[in-house]
């Protein structure tokens, strides 16, 4: 479908690829992480540190953010970054560290992958596997992780358009892997003031366009932690089946991305004020009781 004249406006402004399409599969796609159903009825919350910095920084956190109702724990063990003298991450020592913490708590991990060399030693450890902003145009992996039996998180490219957006998750569907989750992590634009430029309407058009879940970043999507309470609660009422977000329990001694990162306390405050604007829009987030806190 070619681009529409704007004398006859539409919303569909392009041809959406194939397997990804709301024509291909008119049910949305739930993907099941662990019994945990993201895109479902409740919005799923994903929390903790930008990285694993050692095994009692993680399971401080994983506990904390376990307390306050996140569902799924993140945590980086190789870590891009646009330095090459910053913090790269732990590597497999921060893989073991995610599956110790994860088999303590109970709660499933994602983290991310950056080469298709390490696709078979990251599916050991994670839960999901996560191609971050700066892979996903890496046609090589998408069709790796394409290959795999796990779920896949999909963060949208910082300069990529919707439609390059549904074509790299096409790439991995095309391999037989139908369990994606796309996630809205903020574009590059002219503005300065945050790290990114959150693209919240990124979330209805691509729930529009297919039946894919769709979360939201706001953690990368700003750069500051003070916005990403308002930029959450936006993304919830916007209709994202879930969130992203850094939490640490002392962000002022994170190795990076300190930042961005809420803390314990903020955490728990926010995910009461999201449960309000769930209920509001006919979903829910599931808390722990009071007493478990």
């Amino acid at each position: 479908m070619s681009i529409n004249s704007c004398n006859h406006p539409s919303n569909d402004v392009f041809s959406v690829p194939a397997r990804v399409s709301r024509e291909s599969r008119p049910d949305k796609t739930v993907v099941n992480v662990r019994g945990i159903m993201v895109g479902g009825t409740d919005v799923v919350i994903i929390a903790g540190p930008c990285a694993v910095e050692s095994s009692e920084q993680l399971y401080e956190t994983a506990k904390a953010v376990m307390a306050g109702g996140a569902r799924i724990l993140r945590g980086g063990a190789f870590k891009p970054r646009s330095s090459p003298y910053n913090f790269q991450g732990l590597g497999e020592e921060g893989l073991r560290i995610l599956k110790d913490i994860s088999s303590r708590t109970g709660l499933p991990v994602v983290t991310e992958v950056m080469d298709t060399r390490q696709i078979e030693v990251v599916s050991e450890y994670a839960d999901i596997l996560q191609v971050g902003s700066r892979n996903m145009h890496n046609y090589p992996l998408l069709k790796e992780v394409g290959m795999q039996q796990k779920p896949v998180l999909l963060k949208r490219g910082m300069m990529a358009t919707i439609e390059e957006f549904l074509l790299a998750a096409e790439y991995i569907l095309n391999q037989g892997n139908e369990q994606v989750i796309l996630c809205e992590r903020g574009i590059r634009t002219f503005e300065t003031s945050t790290r990114n430029t959150l693209d919240l309407s990124a979330v209805p058009m691509l729930k529009h366009l297919c039946h894919l879940p769709v979360i939201v970043d706001p953690s990368h999507g700003t750069g500051l932690n003070w916005m990403v309470p308002a930029m959450s609660k936006a993304a919830v009422a916007a209709g994202a089946d879930g969130l992203i977000m850094e939490v640490h329990y002392h962000p002022d001694e994170a190795l990076c991305d300190g930042h961005q990162s809420l803390r314990p306390d903020e955490f728990f405050q926010l995910m009461t004020d999201l449960k309000k604007i769930a209920l509001a829009i006919g979903r829910n987030i599931s808390l722990p009781e009071p007493s478990l806190v």
